[in-house]
């Protein structure tokens, strides 16, 4: 273990160096990289102050131990010995998954888009639920929630709902949203009482920066419309929503969410870039996970992740068997347990993989 915390020391210092050099600075791309490097290689050095710690904490213990001449010493020592026996292991398993080499895209801001499936009207409104849910936890991380665009439901709720989170680490928390969550439970359009299920799909983009996708304008068709739904004197009588199609590839993407024509394209374009770049990442993931035999963050739009339960107040992920009888508390956005379990799931799953992690 030390041989391999010496090699990612070596790396620390090597980046520390780099990253105040003129000619890095001044490199936008390279820059962010070798800064998001050495965040996390600070964390894993910390550790390994820990770790020397408890080895060397172990070490005079059994030193004094061995000795034994002072029953005092030995009394304390046997303390020591206990507390460094006991923490090197756990300190070991958590440098272990550290040392796992982590998905670029996690440190990227994400783009999601929730759709209502099958079960009508209850179906756009189990996806404003979820919207509620996810905008309750992003507000609970410190993270921003910005509306893109969204269709409302007939009796409440939404037909689809796109918006973009910024913060940190967002994407790599929020992919293992993706795919198509169930509800059962009696509609509020129900009047006989009957349990139904209705489902919404949950889709996730890492947000592309310019420098990831070049998208040349001749690509692109922009549309200019009259917003439509809430907000103010400027809907329906202005043209500031944009609508970009990337004639290339088909992919569509619009916002109506400003007033401001300028603000709504600059938006448009943002989610466009993502979409490009996630139907690449798609690609690579996808045979990631062949490879890993991995369900929990393959991306499969088609998978059917999570029931919310809502007569026996359950919530079960199917991916990892996991089944918790909190429901109340998770759709406030009490999700963290969830996301925690399938991030420790996807770990364990890349370091059986990896022979390169100890």
């Amino acid at each position: 273990m030390l041989d391999k915390l010496q090699i990612v020391k070596q790396r620390f210092d090597e980046v520390s160096d780099l990253i105040i050099q003129p000619n890095i600075m001044t490199d936008q791309k390279r820059y962010i990289e070798l800064n998001k490097e050495y965040k996390d290689l600070r964390k894993l050095m910390n550790k390994r102050e820990e770790y020397l710690e408890l080895t060397n904490n172990l070490a005079e213990a059994e030193e004094i131990l061995n000795d034994g001449s002072d029953p005092e010493m030995v009394e304390m020592a046997k303390m020591q010995y206990d507390e460094a026996k006991d923490g090197i292991p756990k300190l070991e398993d958590e440098i272990r998954m550290m040392l796992i080499p982590q998905d670029p895209e996690d440190v990227k801001n994400a783009v999601m888009e929730l759709r209502a499936g099958t079960g009508g009207d209850e179906a756009s409104i189990f996806a404003g639920d979820l919207f509620r849910m996810y905008s309750k936890y992003c507000e609970s991380r410190g993270w921003k929630v910005d509306v893109v665009d969204y269709s409302e439901g007939t009796n409440g709720g939404f037909k689809e709902i796109q918006f973009a989170i910024s913060g940190e680490d967002v994407y790599g928390t929020m992919k293992f949203e993706a795919g198509v969550h169930r509800v059962q439970r009696v509609p509020q359009t129900e009047t006989q009482g009957r349990v139904h299920t209705s489902a919404a799909t949950v889709m996730v983009f890492p947000e592309a920066e310019e420098f990831d996708v070049e998208i040349n304008p001749k690509d692109v068709r922009i549309d200019f419309f009259c917003s439509s739904g809430p907000g103010g004197q400027s809907v329906n009588t202005t043209y500031s929503a944009v609508r970009l199609t990337h004639i290339p590839t088909g992919l569509v993407a619009q916002c109506q969410d400003q007033k401001s024509q300028h603000k709504n394209k600059e938006k448009a374009f943002k989610v466009l870039r993502s979409r490009i770049y996630e139907m690449e990442l798609a690609k690579k993931n996808a045979a990631d996970a062949e490879k890993r035999g991995s369900m929990v963050s393959s991306g499969d739009r088609s998978a059917k992740i999570r029931t919310y339960n809502y007569s026996q107040g359950r919530v079960t992920d199917h991916r990892i068997g996991l089944t918790l009888y909190d429901l109340g508390n998770i759709v406030n956005g009490d999700i963290q347990r969830i996301i925690d379990e399938l991030q420790l799931a996807e770990n364990t799953q890349k370091l059986k993989s990896n022979t390169d992690v100890i």
